[in-house]
């Protein structure tokens, strides 16, 4: 999966978890800081990848730095999309 449906698929996600449009996220927006997001609202959007993307992720791998921007965020869904074993 491109970069670009990765981030489609978390603009759509963040318009749902922050109930506000979500739309032309750059790179260096940083989700914590300039989006407002916490603990809950991460898993929140977590979640609703998993349902979008059928993104699984064990919560005892995630770090934080996977979570500061969202250049490193797609980074992190794009590998973890590679590594997934198929169902």
């Amino acid at each position: 999966m491109d970069r670009e449906a990765i981030v489609r698929a978390l603009e759509a996600a963040l318009t749902d978890v922050l109930e506000r449009p979500v739309t032309g996220l750059s790179g260096e927006v940083r989700l914590f800081d300039d989006l407002h997001l916490d603990s809950t609202t991460m898993l929140e959007m977590l979640m609703a990848l998993e349902n979008s993307l059928g993104l699984i992720v064990d919560p005892e791998e995630l770090d934080a730095d996977d979570f500061e921007s969202v250049d490193t965020f797609t980074a992190f869904v794009a590998s973890t999309l590679r590594n997934q074993v198929p169902a």
